[in-house]
């Protein structure tokens, strides 16, 4: 059934909006037992086909698709951190080998991956001899490490075991060929760990191996805390900063056929949060004749709320939620208004604003504290 036409399989694809779960969706579908056969990905926003037996239905092509409200204007606005990365990869002995890309949900993580690995694949003119594994990580990652290599022509289809994998990386290397592995939004699970194990043998054996992930701030932490991944640790950290406002204005300006105030405006509104930049923009190249600017922000609330906020919610702590929840009816807090707020749990302070800072959801400046996510005070206050 390996040999099977694309043309000849069942083809399912799979739809919905940006942050809708469909990744996730073939990632679940994907840990069943079947074989992995292929996994081609075009651009950013080309579908991803991952070819593959299917019991007991037999031979199929699964359709990953680019949400349907996805542009290309978000890859264009995380070119800065993109870049970051892609310099490394310029040279023929890159300095780093790990890059850990974090940030809160909806902020672009998946985006710098995808362009990494696009570029990687694509130019070759710029980044030469490179082999791109893009990589499910609720499934075996070596066993589908061991299938991408055989594909690639350094193996044969036994070969299966740590020691055949390492041989086969040894066959790379030989031809003077380059590793990348791409995983999206790692956590603390035994098939990371695993591999995570083995990677830091073949870092430590000088295999040119390289390994980007994405993942939310403490799935991040979680792994670096496990015994023995010292790479990990000391791995270079990407955090996905809030959009430039500048570049946001000129992108809805362009797109939308608008005097820059009106742009400037809507780019505030989103307080640079990727997803929601994405979203107006969408909801505005939309919007219907009798539609007003209200309406539309209405409709933003509501996309936000559902495919973002309310994720982001039930993955903080107790502390967490407690504390951004005293932080809803204004803009923006000084240090000693939160710690008359928070009462007797005010010693808990520093250690809960730092985290929430690192992970996305709040803003530190000049002695300011503030939500970072646009409605998000609303968020809290509606439903929580």
């Amino acid at each position: 059934m390996n040999s099977t036409p694309r043309s000849n399989r069942i083809h399912i694809g799979i739809f919905g909006k940006t942050n809708a779960g469909k990744s996730s969706l073939i990632n679940s579908v994907t840990g069943q037992n079947i074989a992995l056969v292929s996994d081609v990905k075009g651009t950013t926003t080309d579908p991803v086909y991952k070819a593959m037996e299917l019991l007991p239905i037999g031979p199929v092509v699964f359709i990953d698709t680019a949400g349907i409200d996805d542009e290309s204007s978000l890859g264009a606005l995380r070119i800065e951190k993109t870049e970051e990365i892609l310099e490394n990869f310029v040279y023929e002995n890159p300095s780093e080998s790990v890059y850990k890309i974090t940030g809160v949900r909806g902020s672009g993580k998946t985006v710098i991956l995808a362009k990494v690995e696009e570029e990687l694949k694509n130019n070759e003119n710029r980044y030469i001899n490179w082999l791109v594994f893009d990589v499910n990580p609720t499934r075996d990652i070596l066993e589908q490490i061991a299938a991408m290599l055989v594909k690639a022509g350094f193996g044969s289809e036994e070969k299966k075991t740590t020691v055949e994998v390492e041989e086969m990386i040894q066959n790379v290397q030989k031809k003077g060929k380059k590793i990348l592995i791409g995983i999206d939004e790692v956590s603390k699970s035994e098939e990371m760990i695993k591999f995570a194990s083995e990677y830091g043998r073949w870092l430590r054996a000088g295999y040119p191996v390289y390994f980007v992930c994405t993942g939310l701030y403490e799935n991040i932490q979680e792994l670096c805390n496990v015994k023995n991944l010292t790479f990990f640790r000391r791995a270079t950290t990407v955090k996905t900063e809030p959009l430039n406002m500048i570049r946001m204005t000129e992108m809805y300006r362009s797109k939308l056929i608008i005097d820059v105030s009106q742009a400037r405006e809507l780019a505030k509104i989103t307080k640079g949060y990727a997803y929601a930049f994405q979203e107006l923009g969408v909801l505005c190249f939309k919007k219907k004749e009798n539609e007003t600017l209200e309406d539309i922000l209405s409709k933003l609330k509501s996309e936000l709320f559902a495919y973002s906020y309310e994720k982001i919610w039930e993955e903080m702590t107790e502390m967490d939620r407690f504390l951004a929840g005293l932080l809803t009816e204004k803009e923006e807090y000084k240090r000693d208004e939160i710690l008359k707020l928070m009462g007797e749990k005010a010693g808990s302070y520093s250690m809960y604003r730092d985290r929430l800072i690192k992970r996305g959801i709040l803003n530190n400046r000049q002695g300011y504290v503030s939500l970072a996510l646009p409605y998000f005070a609303d968020y809290i206050k509606e439903y929580c």
